[in-house]
């Protein structure tokens, strides 16, 4: 990968200001003298608003204002939160449920917003809360997901957000009808709090007429187009900027209501207003993720090569149809159940059943973890009911490298792939060879060890155009502004990094400038792993440019054609002469010929095609049958993220990662009472992963570098999650396999595994 980076393991360049405390979130950097605000919040999931009186919360002392959605719809305010609708089945439209950015008419989760209050300070605003009177018809919440109970919403009268399908129903059916063996599986995906380290929070304040607002998110287009939306503002007279962001994990991409209340008080008021939530603020306020139930089923020739798939999906939606988690749900099941294997000549069938509840929010549909959980779950059992090595099965099943670029039954075209070099590397790496002598000496201890494996594929998503800057700055720094945002990952490693091997402008030199809607003119923000691949893409096309304008500018200094004057990422060279400047050296040349307009270049680049990160995933547990706890002992990686830039930044991305499946896996459970209050509220009784849980994580490159862009990257952010759910859970269900239990999912908490040991095996259906 010579050409387009050196692909060297360099540390992170940020982590000296993050360790030192020098990091700028948006907590930190607010305005001093900014009003504070608090957020009176539903403590009821479900009822009907008969009185909300905040007189006396306005007369209390420091009170600059206490806002109700009458107050905002007063003023003007476009207060609805957008929300994508979904074909059902019939063509008719999925259920439309208006949310407001403060509660209308009645409240339908516990942690719903109902009003704003501004104060000069937290503790005021608190008190001030208190006086709020706030009366209310309590209706029965609706806690499971099932069709009918209590109505949340008159346009969704049976609580069913859509009911959605894909695929050729008739020829799926025809062709479990003639299977030679049919594996079904039903498979829980628990609820899971996202936890950001920093929690959601946000300032705003007026400079001059127009309004500045600062969010801890995942970019900043989107919020400026929303935010400028709500308020009737031109977008040219809002800017967003959004400073270092301690995690984001998706849960950041939404737009949220305190995202829009803020900067109308700060308006309203012409004074600096900010937002910070608590950490039980945050788990009941922050869309959640997972929480879905799919009965899957794949049908099999006699050979063991799947024929068909068909898969039935409950999920839960939250109490609203919010943004846009519900199409990406829907492309989630379409674009990735087709794995790595080869289904090219079967038939799909997935037909999503999705329900509101009471439940916190929406869905967070980000993420391809859902998609090969389930797809791993019933290939594990299948070679279970089959009686098939694990891998041969897999094997039997691959694509071809020969058979790329490959067409899907739905659609996307795997572009390349070599799935079975990466098993055969990952069974090394993994000494799948010597598991039977652990698994025997855990047995004379008194103890179970499973193995569990995962074989993903995943996808890059979101806007595949992305707008690259690089100005050489009056003193001598040279300044590249970048669409994507960093919440964690390195990238201010990482872009410097990749500009410095194609410039050759020492590093040290380089400035990463990111979150600011007034630096560059668009940009699609982070997430859906599409950040490093998409960023440097453009950035490669506005080096392109950089040589072109600078090879054009030393050809009228020097009189040699353009066409002979060349450039090797750290020179240009001067056919004909003993020229050899820099880069750096020809931006002062042209700055002293008065040629400005070569310190500024900018491109937009748009990728014609996605890449398809994939990799296999090996897991080993221990579970001490007295206490039902599992312990993860072994887990080992082996990814294709194509060409890396910075080995050592995919690495810790894929250990972040398995470090969260193995927190779903095991520990982390949303957990409501019958009411709809959250139970689960505070790190006391939701349980994180911590160090003592996790082992060693091994991480092997084998890379197949893609053809979708030049670079030949794949991106990596989210494969550590995408893996670790099904090798897990995979590998505590092989542990509890030879006690007869038949069907284990997550969390595998000791009581509950404990359970499943003490009351026999749970038959598969």
């Amino acid at each position: 990968m010579e050409k387009f980076g050196k692909s060297q393991p360099v540390t992170r360049r940020e982590d000296i200001r993050f360790l030192t405390g020098e990091g700028r979130y948006v907590d930190d950097i607010a305005p001093a003298n900014a009003y504070q605000t608090f957020v009176f919040r539903s403590p009821v999931a479900h009822a009907v608003i008969t009185t909300l009186d905040v007189s006396d919360a306005r007369d209390a002392d420091g009170v600059r204002a206490v806002y109700t959605l009458a107050d905002l719809e007063a003023a003007g305010v476009n207060s609805m939160i957008s929300a994508t609708l979904v074909k059902n089945q019939d063509g008719s439209d999925g259920a439309k449920t208006d949310r407001h950015v403060l509660a209308k008419d009645r409240v339908r989760f516990v942690g719903e917003p109902v009003a704003l209050v501004v104060a000069d300070t937290l503790a005021q605003a608190r008190d001030a809360a208190e006086l709020i009177e706030f009366d209310y018809d309590e209706l029965p919440a609706k806690m499971d997901l099932a069709a009918g109970g209590e109505t949340l919403h008159g346009t969704a009268p049976d609580n069913v957000a859509y009911d959605w399908g894909l695929g050729d129903a008739d020829a799926t059916d025809a062709a479990f009808d003639a299977a030679a063996h049919v594996v079904r599986l039903e498979v829980g995906d628990n609820r899971v709090i996202v936890n950001a380290m920093e929690p959601r929070g946000c300032y705003a304040q007026m400079e001059g007429d127009r309004l500045h607002v600062a969010v801890n998110g995942q970019g900043v287009w989107g919020p400026k187009g929303i935010i400028s939306a709500a308020l009737g503002m031109d977008a040219g007279d809002v800017r967003v900027t959004n400073p270092d962001t301690g995690g984001g994990f998706g849960m950041k991409a939404f737009i949220y209501p305190e995202n829009i209340l803020v900067p109308f008080a700060a308006r309203a008021l012409r004074h600096p207003v900010r937002w910070m939530s608590e950490r039980t603020e945050a788990m009941l306020s922050d869309n959640a993720g997972r929480d879905l139930t799919t009965l899957a089923e794949l049908a099999f020739d006699a050979d063991g090569r799947i024929t068909a798939y068909r898969s039935h999906i409950k999920a839960n939606m939250g109490a609203y149809n919010s943004q846009f988690a519900q199409a990406i749900q829907t492309q989630l099941y379409s674009r990735v159940l087709t794995g790595v294997y080869d289904i090219q000549t079967i038939f799909m069938r997935s037909e999503g059943f999705f329900t509101n509840t009471t439940q916190v929010d929406a869905y967070r549909g980000a993420g391809r973890p859902e998609a090969i959980y389930v797809l791993e779950r019933v290939m594990d059992r299948a070679a279970r009911e089959l009686d098939m090595d694990p891998l041969a099965l897999r094997r039997r099943n691959f694509i071809r490298p020969d058979q790329f670029p490959y067409d899907t039954p739905v659609g996307e075209t795997y572009d390349v792939g070599d799935f079975d070099k990466v098993l055969r590397r990952a069974e090394s790496e993994a000494d799948l060879a010597g598991f039977a002598a652990r698994k025997a000496a855990d047995a004379e201890a008194g103890r179970m060890r499973g193995l569990g494996l995962c074989y993903y594929i995943e996808s890059i998503l979101g806007d595949p155009a992305e707008t690259t800057k690089v100005e050489f700055a009056d003193d001598g720094r040279v300044l590249i502004y970048v669409g994507t945002q960093s919440n964690g990952q390195g990238h201010e490693t990482v872009y410097a990094q990749f500009l410095s091997d194609q410039t050759g402008v020492p590093v040290d030199m380089i400035d990463v400038i990111q979150g600011d809607s007034d630096k560059i003119k668009q940009g699609g923000g982070t997430g859906g792993s599409r950040s490093v691949t998409v960023q440097n893409n453009a950035t490669l096309a506005t080096v392109g440019a950089m040589i072109e304008g600078f090879a054009a500018f030393l050809s009228d200094e020097t009189g040699v054609p353009a066409s002979e004057i060349s450039f090797d990422d750290e020179r240009f060279r001067v056919e004909g002469t003993n020229l050899t400047p820099t880069m750096i050296e020809v931006a002062e040349m042209a700055r002293e010929a008065g040629r400005d307009d070569l310190m500024v270049h900018e491109r937009r680049v748009t990728l014609e095609a996605r890449s398809f990160p994939n990799g296999c995933h090996v897991a080993e547990v221990v579970i001490d049958p007295d206490t039902g706890v599992v312990t993860t002992d072994r887990y080992t990686v082996v990814d294709d993220f194509g060409n890396l830039i910075n080995p050592m930044l995919a690495e810790g991305q894929v250990h972040g990662g398995v470090v969260q499946g193995i927190g779903q896996a095991l520990t982390e459970h949303v957990q409501f009472d019958e009411d709809g209050q959250l139970l689960t509220a505070t790190f006391m009784d939701y349980a994180l992963p911590r160090a003592g849980d996790v082992p060693m994580i091994g991480f092997t490159s084998e890379p197949v570098p893609s053809t979708a862009n030049i670079m030949g990257m794949k991106g990596c952010g989210e494969a550590g999650t995408v893996g670790a759910l099904a090798a897990v859970s995979n590998a505590v269900q092989d542990a509890l396999w030879e006690r007869g239990v038949r069907q284990a999912d997550m969390p595998f908490t000791p009581r509950r595994v404990w359970e499943l040991l003490q009351h026999g095996a749970i038959a598969a259906e």
